[in-house]
């Protein structure tokens, strides 16, 4: 048998089906040892000048052997993780070509989906020079959401489209793709060629698969409203939205009186009735937090570590820093870079400038309020530790002058200093730089 070339075209002009079979045996049956999904292409095929170079059962040997090998034939099959296992059929109509694209399966994926779709990305070398010119650049949200299989799709795009502008963006990019489709169906049929990137978006999306992604995100859309789930940015785009047919209805009513057509006014009445119903719905909706940032854990520990940082600082104003303390607030700016770098990797598939950013001014907010109050119970307990005499010097004033501190006060919040000593490093102002965690709901 030959071996599979390591070039992503693996010519097959010349080969039997006997040889052609066990090739596809000696090199699919076990996973591959990579970690990155690969696209291995066979041609099997050609048109008229280069037909007799073929041998006629070479596409049924291919797909045969790698059914037996538990492959599964998917049209919408991409260069991602959860298509290992799969190949397609294509006709690569610029260059005459019959081909078989094949998604192997393979065993350094290291467990799948890393929350989603994270598989997915640039198909391979040729992939990536062209991915500056493609209509849908590999490894994009758009690509993934419309190349991806049905079942790839509905497994892992809500996870990555929790909040319902993102659902709102994904469908866009879903209806754009599929008008793109729409006209490159009418060049085929004016009998024009389509470029390389036309026919390689043709080739990847199937248009029967984009419209029922469609139906799924726009369901999935007004349950989501229904529920009442829904931001306060959220909730004003959709009040707006009916507000705005709700007065248009109203000009086509007194329009269609004036006119005296009844029948069509009747309908537009119900229309309207209709959309002032779904307005009292949406107004009653309490609005809810935007979900957390992605990377919440990391920032968390970043978080923690900033505290004593900022505390050192805090305490060292006014007095020159040691060589020591020097070098440990080098680190502060360091904390402060990453956590932006992961605040903005937090951000989610379709989410626009403005809701990305209300979304993280939100969660700071929520971290500067976490942060704040345990400086304030810090504050109170290290005063309470004052009863003794020496404890009182990072809380209140008053708590280092012991004939204050009346025996009955240790029975409440102000007796509990042990515990309490423990928390102060939470206190840090460093919540004015706090960023927090969230992407998908």
């Amino acid at each position: 048998s030959h071996p599979i070339p390591s070039h992503p075209e693996s010519q097959l002009a010349g080969h039997s089906v006997e040889n052609i079979t066990q090739t596809m045996k000696d090199a699919f049956s076990e996973p591959l040892p990579l970690s990155e999904m690969i696209r291995i292409t066979f041609i099997t095929g050609a048109g008229k000048l280069g037909r007799q170079k073929y041998d006629e059962g070479a596409p049924k040997a291919v797909t045969s052997t790698l059914r037996e090998l538990g492959f599964e034939e998917d049209r919408g099959a991409s260069c991602v993780v959860e298509c290992g296992g799969s190949f397609k059929s294509q006709h690569d109509t610029g260059k005459n070509l019959k081909t078989i694209v094949v998604f192997p399966e393979i065993s350094g994926a290291g467990g799948g989906l890393n929350g989603g779709m994270a598989g997915l990305s640039v198909d391979d070398a040729a992939a990536a020079q062209d991915g500056a010119t493609s209509l849908l650049p590999p490894g994009t949200p758009e690509h993934m959401v419309a190349a991806s299989s049905m079942g790839v799709f509905e497994r892992n795009w809500k996870p990555k489209c929790a909040a319902w502008s993102q659902k709102r963006g994904c469908l866009r990019a879903l209806e754009s793709v599929r008008e793109m489709l729409d006209e490159l169906d009418q060049k085929l049929l004016q009998g024009t060629p389509l470029s390389d990137p036309e026919q390689d978006l043709y080739d990847a999306v199937s248009a029967d698969d984009l419209q029922k992604k469609e139906v799924i995100v726009k369901k999935e859309m007004a349950t989501q409203v229904e529920a009442g789930k829904l931001t306060k940015e959220e909730k004003a785009i959709l009040l707006g939205q009916v507000a705005d047919k709700i007065e248009t209805l109203k000009g086509e009513v007194d329009e269609a009186v004036r006119e005296g057509k009844s029948k069509k006014a009747a309908k537009l009445v119900a229309m309207r009735d209709k959309a002032v119903a779904r307005q009292e719905m949406l107004e009653k909706i309490t609005p809810v937090a935007s979900h957390k940032l992605k990377h919440e854990p990391e920032i968390q520990k970043l978080r923690a570590e900033m505290r004593p940082l900022q505390k050192l600082e805090d305490a060292a104003k006014g007095r020159l820093l040691s060589v020591k303390e020097t070098t440990q607030l080098g680190r502060k700016d360091e904390i402060l870079a990453e956590i932006e770098e992961l605040e903005e990797a937090s951000r989610g598939w379709f989410e626009e400038d403005d809701a990305f950013n209300a979304r993280v001014e939100h969660w700071r907010s929520v971290a500067k309020g976490r942060e704040s109050k345990k400086s304030g119970s810090g504050k109170k307990a290290s005063g309470g530790g004052a009863g003794g005499g020496a404890g009182g010097g990072g809380g209140f004033k008053t708590a280092g002058k012991p004939k204050y501190i009346l025996p009955g006060q240790k029975k409440t919040g102000w007796a509990k200093p042990a515990a309490a000593k423990k928390k102060p490093t939470g206190g840090s102002v460093f919540s004015a730089m706090m960023m927090d965690d969230s992407d998908s709901d």
